[in-house]
């Protein structure tokens, strides 16, 4: 086995970007005692199949899970097929429904396809938790439970909110900590990551582990990624800071994992230069210097790099330099601050149609506004007004197709048009 790194060199890697690290000189000794037995640590994430699809919002602690697998140690990616039928209760004001048998067979079977466009799949422990905790009997969960008090489980935010609202809060509920701290007892886990919305499950697993003689496991926290349509605002008493609502596939705000080369490409490109900064913080493997670097030159150059380093993660460098040549097609002169005649202007509109499928021309610029009507968007297409990424448009029955689009209606009016 290849020596480990320096212990600090470790830690500066580890901890960029993270929120909570619990403690950071308990995972200092734990670094240091791996460096000298030559011992890799357990490095446990958890995640219930409660949606097929995944997106960057989600890989933030998976590319923190990466870096520790890239430092030499044991990465283990844990399915709750178990804990799944609970259904955790973290941000939920109800009491949410536990999947079905199906379900957790399909959507874990597609967990594991995407996670491994960021994990190495060689190097990656896959487990379920099935394996134990559908192994406890009446008498253990019993036991289990006599670990932890009533009165530390409602200090829980959700439970306690839930609570004061009058809200119900099924019994079953309260058994999800536990057993997701379990889990870390079952793994003898080292560190556990996950986002900052889990932290209190991560320390009901430290205090398990402590409850059944164990070293207590490390946590660390990432934190939740806000969408693509989130905006630089000033603040009232401070400087100006990223707000908006977290990436979420319900909130249309996502880029996907599974999104196809120009899709990806275009929806970096449409975020705020403040959520680029973040994404490189919490996503890129560009060093810190290097970061720094691209903050010294132009902003669009810094957003063509991250949106070819997130292509080229999930679909290869070919794909990734293809995007780039077609979004440099779209728009020339874009990522250099230059002003060619005729490119789209710095501050042309953006607007994302979620059709699912190309939508006609007519509809889109009616859609989204540019024209008034779709009589008026078919009127300027007869008079030869419309130009689509640098073409001139005379079909009444033009479509755009899946992606980002430069639209231009009319000699003056200018937008981006992605459809999804």
């Amino acid at each position: 086995m290849a020596a480990f790194a320096p212990v600090e060199e470790q830690l500066a890697l580890l901890l960029r970007g993270a929120v909570d690290v619990e403690v950071k000189d308990e995972l200092r000794k734990k670094l240091e005692r791996s460096r000298t037995e030559q011992r890799p640590l357990v490095v446990k994430l958890g995640a219930d199949p409660t949606a097929p699809d995944l997106h960057l919002g989600h890989t933030v602690v998976l590319t923190k899970l990466r870096q520790f697998q890239e430092l030499g140690h044991r990465v283990v990616f844990l399915i709750g097929d178990f804990t799944a039928r609970i259904g955790d209760p973290t941000g939920k004001n109800s009491t949410r429904p536990p999947l079905s048998e199906d379900e957790i067979v399909q959507n874990a079977a597609t967990y594991k396809r995407q996670v491994f466009k960021i994990l190495d799949e060689q190097k990656t422990e896959i487990r379920f938790n099935s394996e134990w905790l559908g192994k406890l009997s009446f008498d253990d969960v019993i036991r289990l439970a006599a670990k932890y008090s009533v009165a530390r489980m409602i200090e829980r935010d959700d439970f306690a909110k839930r609570l004061a609202e009058e809200r119900p809060i099924s019994l079953h509920e309260l058994f999800y900590p536990l057993a997701q701290g379990y889990d870390s007892v079952a793994l003898k886990a080292d560190v556990e990551l996950g986002g900052t919305d889990q932290r209190f499950n991560l320390l009901v697993g430290r205090d398990l582990m402590r409850a059944y003689g164990q070293e207590p496991q490390c946590i660390l926290t990432m934190p939740i990624l806000e969408g693509t349509d989130a905006r630089e605002e000033a603040v009232d008493g401070g400087g100006p800071r990223l707000v908006g609502p977290k990436m979420s596939k319900s909130l249309g705000n996502v880029i996907g994992v599974d999104d196809d080369p120009q899709m990806q490409f275009g929806k970096v490109m449409s975020c705020c230069d403040a959520l680029m900064w973040r994404m490189f913080l919490l996503l890129s493997d560009k060093s810190v210097v290097d970061v720094d670097a691209l903050r010294a030159g132009h902003p669009k150059l810094a957003k063509i790099e991250l949106a070819r380093e997130v292509v080229a993660r999930f679909h290869g460098k070919a794909a990734a330099e293809q995007a780039v040549a077609d979004f440099e097609r779209l728009f020339p002169g874009k990522g250099n601050g230059a002003d060619k005649k005729g490119s789209i202007p710095e501050d042309a509109p953006a607007f994302t149609l979620d059709s699912g499928r190309p939508i006609a021309v007519v509809d889109a610029l009616a859609e989204t506004q540019l024209m008034e009507s779709k009589s008026k968007a078919r009127a300027l297409i007869g008079q030869g007004g419309l130009v689509v990424n640098g073409e001139k448009v005379n079909d009444l029955k033009f479509e755009l197709a899946l992606g980002t689009h430069a639209v231009r209606a009319g000699k003056t009016r200018w937008a981006r048009i992605t459809v999804r």
